[in-house]
């Protein structure tokens, strides 16, 4: 399949849920309709696949995640981009996930900076020399993905001379940190080293600053898309009441995690993503009520004729 490097700017960055079957299999009929949802309502700029932890791609082992890569990129069907999830703390693994996802079409691959498996925190050089060993085996633009927790914390210092790396092409940055996201969109957008995408909580002060746009999951991804269209046309205040939204969606219901958040939500709206995968539980009773409640005072149409 010819890859799609085709990416617009500023926009969304969107990785489709997985759904799961009753006996933990991925649920390849659903992920279908959740991918044309992503391309079709979201209009994603890039789809990741099995890129991001509310893809719960963790859970898989190594032959089941090569064919979630390889299915999201067949269900996308070259309309959009793909940035190909290929992080692990294994630089034999990573590359080996990274062969197999260009071989499968992919138009990039993204790299979660990782905590050194050992323990104590990954030395300057460490991480440099990780970034450095995968690409220089790599040939696809690479999107360098912080997210303190599941990765290292990286610092701003540290992150800028990663961006500087011959081949990373973005920067997906997950602090949600005024002061180091307005710096970082400074330092890595403006000096011309990659493009930063930030988090929703920070898409529209990121999108007023010059940053490239955002990545977030759907059915949040569609709230995004509403907000650049506003933006880009001038009608700021539209923007910001949209903005407004992320506000208490999904904080509100973080505690169960954006994986149960995210399915949860997307189940109300018409096209169901099954549950969390367990023992992870998802959104019941007070708390289901209550996220239901706030989707249908905002600004997402149900999906209809998309479930079987």
């Amino acid at each position: 399949m010819a890859q799609n490097t085709t990416l617009r700017l500023p926009g969304s960055i969107v990785p489709p849920l997985t759904p799961f079957t009753a006996d933990l299999k991925v649920d390849y009929d659903a992920l279908a309709r959740a991918v044309d949802y992503v391309v079709e309502e979201c209009d994603a700029a890039m789809v990741i696949a099995a890129g991001v932890e509310a893809q719960e791609y963790q859970f898989l082992d190594l032959a089941a995640r090569k064919e979630l890569i390889a299915k999201t990129i067949e269900f996308v069907a070259g309309r959009k981009p793909v940035v190909v999830g290929i992080s692990h703390p294994s630089i034999r693994i990573a590359l080996d996930l990274a062969e197999f996802s260009a071989a499968a079409g992919a138009s990039g691959h993204q790299l979660l900076a990782p905590m050194r498996p050992t323990g104590g925190p990954i030395k300057t050089s460490e991480l440099m020399g990780y970034f450095q060993a995968v690409l220089k085996e790599t040939s696809l633009p690479m999107m360098l993905y912080l997210n303190a927790g599941p990765g290292a914390d990286v610092s701003v210092p540290d992150t800028i001379e990663l961006a500087k790396l011959e081949g990373i092409a973005w920067v997906k940055e997950s602090s949600r940190d005024m002061a180091r996201v307005s710096r970082l969109i400074e330092e890595i957008e403006h000096g011309g080293h990659a493009h930063y995408f930030t988090t929703m909580q920070m898409y529209l002060p990121s999108l007023m600053l010059g940053g490239s746009g955002v990545t977030l999951p759907p059915p949040a991804a569609l709230i995004a898309n509403k907000i650049a269209t506003a933006f880009l046309a001038g009608d700021h205040l539209e923007a910001a009441r949209l903005q407004r939204q992320f506000t208490l969606f999904p904080a509100r219901w973080m505690p169960f995690g954006l994986a149960a958040v995210m399915k949860a939500a997307m189940t109300h709206l018409g096209l169901n993503m099954g549950h969390p995968y367990p023992p992870y539980e998802p959104l019941t009773g007070a708390a289901l009520d209550s996220l239901k409640a706030c989707l249908d005072g905002m600004d997402l149409p149900k999906i209809k004729n998309r479930n079987t």
